[in-house]
């Protein structure tokens, strides 16, 4: 969820405020493949991701690319205006009713000694691990991943060498949004979802994102750990409906510290 967030950013500086409605986007593809075609969440997290790519791209060429040189109120304004088209859509179309996808991996727990390990969440954890090295060896180790690295550091540059800017950022939106889509098919059997829960998901991603530094790959990995071993904490020695309180705390701590984040470069 962080590492298509910090993606955008990093390659367009657009802060995406949609992201976490097309999250739960994800979440209700792989619901309706679960209950209409009996696909497993864990497998049509593939078919999510490319669903995502395809709104990301229209996303990015039918608006984003119109408002990149404006400031960034308008940019705010228009992505919290997406925002609200995808929740209220949603809404339309599955209602308000909490849902949740089903799977046999939801059910199963692995005894290891005295733990209890979920194994729906260690798989997630897994494939979340495998996306996030492939994306990295899709961006330093294919010409498309240096284009989108080039288009990043330096547009202008990038045009004069004969890049496609626009084509890259729509390419780049696109990856964004496909992990995300990922993201939401592979969480849904483990977290009951409705239309307005994007608003949380968005503000978890921007924590995560904030902590590990915007645009960082390997701080969008590393700050989602933190946040969750920091909301685990909360929840075991407060109660759960304050683990927040501990990720918070630690977004303060680190932009006390480190301003730009932790693997994040201060603005020159």
């Amino acid at each position: 969820m962080a590492v298509g967030l910090t993606l955008i950013f990093g390659v367009m500086r657009v802060v995406n405020f949609a992201h976490g409605d097309m999250m739960v986007w994800g979440m209700y593809l792989a619901f309706v493949l679960s209950t209409r075609a009996g696909i497993d969440p864990y497998v049509s997290f593939v078919v999510c991701a490319a669903a995502l790519f395809v709104l990301g791209v229209a996303v990015q060429r039918g608006l984003v690319d119109r408002i990149l040189a404006a400031p960034h109120e308008m940019q705010i304004l228009l992505m919290l205006g997406v925002a609200l088209v995808l929740e209220n859509t949603a809404l339309l179309a599955f209602g308000p009713e909490p849902a949740r996808v089903r799977s046999p991996l939801a059910r199963l727990t692995w005894d290891v000694g005295p733990l209890y390990v979920d194994v729906a969440r260690l798989v997630t954890f897994g494939l979340a691990i495998v996306l996030t090295l492939a994306l990295s060896l899709f961006l330093f180790h294919t010409e498309r991943g240096r284009l989108i690295r080039a288009a990043a550091d330096n547009p202008y540059g990038a045009m004069v060498i004969g890049t496609d800017v626009r084509r890259v950022y729509a390419t780049a939106f696109g990856i964004g949004a496909a992990c995300v889509g990922a993201a939401g098919a592979l969480v849904s059997p483990i977290l009951p979802f409705q239309p307005p829960t994007g608003l949380s998901l968005s503000v978890t991603s921007f924590n995560i994102v904030i902590i590990g530094g915007m645009g960082s790959l390997l701080g969008a990995f590393i700050g989602g750990l933190l946040v969750s071993v920091a909301e685990s904490l909360g929840a075991v020695f407060l109660r759960p409906s304050l683990k927040e309180l501990f990720s918070f705390s630690l977004l303060i701590l680190i932009l006390l510290l480190r301003p730009a984040g932790l693997f994040g470069r201060r603005a020159s």
